[in-house]
């Protein structure tokens, strides 16, 4: 019988084998590379893409505080123009206050009453004076409550004085205190002040 020698052609096949399983592996390897680049790829570009979008944000944000600080100094302008406009108005609503406290300090005070002082402070008005009665004294504070201009009268002090300038003289020095209505008063064509009884100009204010 013929023998016929299988070992060249079965070391050929394993050979065959090999190079397949190191083709197969190395085409795995790179295969796995490949996927791993591309994986790599994508992250980064959507990392790139996140930082990107980060710093959109950022700027926009800084943007914003920039707007938030000019609204709080536009905010501030306003408030202190409105400020201004307030002083503004409140020194045109009062600018002839002092004329209508002496006016209405002369129209209400009755006869034998004379003042030594007046002094104001904002809206409080503290006068100091003389008078022959404790009635006229009581006569000035209702003529104070109903005055358009002041309002509020209270007596402080009464006291008997001897009358400056004499050595016998008493009179009842009082000290009285009322406040200036900053509301506008009713204008001569809704109701003009009440005219002085004949007579009255005896009382006086003295500084």
């Amino acid at each position: 019988m013929t023998r016929i020698n299988l070992l060249p052609h079965r070391e050929q096949a394993r050979q065959e084998r090999q190079r397949q399983f190191v083709s197969l592996a190395i085409g795995l390897g790179v295969l796995a590379l490949a996927i791993v680049a591309l994986v790599h790829v994508v992250v980064a570009a959507r990392i790139e893409n996140q930082e990107s979008r980060n710093q959109l944000l950022k700027s926009e944000i800084a943007k914003l505080d920039e707007q938030i600080k000019e609204i709080d100094k536009l905010r501030e302008q306003t408030q202190a123009l409105l400020a201004r406009k307030q002083v503004v108005e409140t020194l045109q609503t009062n600018r002839t206050e002092a004329v209508h406290l002496l006016d209405q300090l002369v129209r209400q005070l009755p006869d034998g009453i004379y003042l030594r002082s007046v002094k104001q402070v904002d809206t409080k008005v503290t006068l100091v004076g003389y008078t022959q009665s404790n009635a006229r004294v009581s006569t000035l504070m209702r003529n104070i409550e109903g005055s358009p201009w002041l309002q509020q009268p209270e007596l402080v002090e009464i006291k008997s004085v001897l009358l400056p300038g004499t050595k016998d003289v008493r009179v009842n020095e009082f000290t009285l205190s009322c406040r200036v209505k900053r509301a506008a008063p009713p204008g001569p064509a809704e109701g003009a002040p009440p005219a002085r009884a004949p007579g009255a100009a005896k009382g006086g204010a003295k500084g």
